[in-house]
């Protein structure tokens, strides 16, 4: 395995293990940052961030969710999520529904631009992502596969304990997740 920094983010290979968790949040930040860097490049409409995509995401995955459970689901506060949903709707990716069971409510639908546009981003960072694993050693691809059921669930473990006890929602955005 190479040696080389990832964007000044890390340096050794296997880091002191006290400071494994800061080297493994730093290794993947750095990834997510670099595939949103290089996709946004290549993308023909203007770029989405990342929470946009990530609520876009959502919204395809669970058409017919209500903000609050979307904020919930985001681990974002309710205000930060209508605003997103309005820069979305503003860029034509969703579109608003009244709940027909609450008035009060209303409902997050993907629309067929907004539907396209997230296929094609996931095309093409399947084929960015695709193309830089190739570019790995036997060894690499090997130790990343190995790897995946556990980021999974760390990722699990995450969403789940919210830093400092905090529910979902209930607070300020959360960074870095």
């Amino acid at each position: 395995m190479a040696t080389e920094e990832f964007s000044g983010e890390f340096s050794r290979e296997f880091p002191d293990p006290g400071e494994f968790p800061d080297s493994l949040a730093d290794a993947l930040a750095g990834v997510q940052r670099t595939i949103r860097r290089r996709l946004r490049g290549t993308m023909a409409a203007a770029p989405l961030r990342g929470t946009q995509v990530e609520l876009l995401r959502l919204v395809a995955a669970c058409p017919g969710i209500r903000v609050s459970d979307a904020a919930q689901e985001l681990w974002l506060a309710g205000n930060s999520v209508s605003t997103l949903v309005n820069q979305l709707v503003a860029a034509g990716c969703v579109r608003r529904e009244t709940d027909p069971a609450d008035r009060r409510s209303t409902l997050l639908l993907p629309t067929p631009a907004g539907a396209a546009r997230l296929s094609d981003w996931r095309a093409r960072r399947s084929a960015l992502v695709r193309a830089e694993v190739a570019r790995l050693t036997d060894e690499d691809r090997e130790a990343l596969a190995a790897a995946l059921p556990a980021l999974r669930r760390l990722a699990r473990n995450l969403h789940g304990e919210p830093e400092g006890g905090e529910g979902p929602g209930g607070g300020e955005e959360k960074e870095d997740r």
